[in-house]
């Protein structure tokens, strides 16, 4: 999502919808897209990363997303390089098995005719 006052409220208001409490700080934080806010009070934990390692615009990004059952979500080959770009241990540890489901993915979109 482009970080604009309106879309910041708008995520404020649909993450209230879903059940997360957020402070004030939280809410403030949200809307003007600060680049990492934690929310550990609501349905799950959510880490909301605004300006992800490795990928350099949200413009790019996008081009490159994928749906979902009918939902956008960010290109595996995305993830992936955020991981590696943030470098920490816990990325590296989770990198082969994050690689072998885009393999799984790419040849399983591959046999239903769909590509990339």
């Amino acid at each position: 999502m482009l970080k604009t006052p309106e879309n910041g409220a708008a995520l404020v208001e649909a993450l209230r919808e879903l059940g997360f409490t957020l402070t004030d700080d939280q809410a403030a934080d949200v809307q003007r897209g600060k680049a990492f806010v934690q929310i550990k009070d609501g349905p799950f934990d959510l880490d909301l990363i605004f300006a992800p390692d490795g990928i350099d615009t949200f413009e790019a990004a996008w081009r490159r997303h994928v749906e979902v059952d009918g939902f956008p979500v960010c290109h595996p080959d995305d993830i992936i390089a955020s991981k590696i770009a943030a470098g920490r241990a816990k990325d590296r540890e989770t990198l082969p098995r994050m690689e072998a489901f885009r393999d799984y993915w790419r040849q399983r979109r591959s046999n239903m005719g769909q590509g990339h």
